[in-house]
């Protein structure tokens, strides 16, 4: 088990996001919302009512690195 810091400051519809990686931001509410990751991806997600979720991660794709 390990150990996680996030600390969220909201402002309005905008949230910043502290943690040892970086920062991050969302934009958006429980409906509809945009995440940008301090590692520089982006999530999309949206919800609809009676439990559906749809998510999309957009943008920058990590390279994997095999050793």
């Amino acid at each position: 088990m390990g150990w996680h810091y996030r600390k969220t400051i909201k402002i309005g519809p905008f949230r910043i996001h502290l943690t040892p990686h970086g920062v991050g931001h969302s934009v958006g509410g429980r409906k509809f919302n945009v995440t940008s990751t301090p590692g520089g991806g982006r999530h999309v997600s949206f919800r609809l009512p009676g439990g559906f979720h749809l998510s999309k991660s957009i943008g920058r794709k990590r390279n994997r690195h095999y050793y």
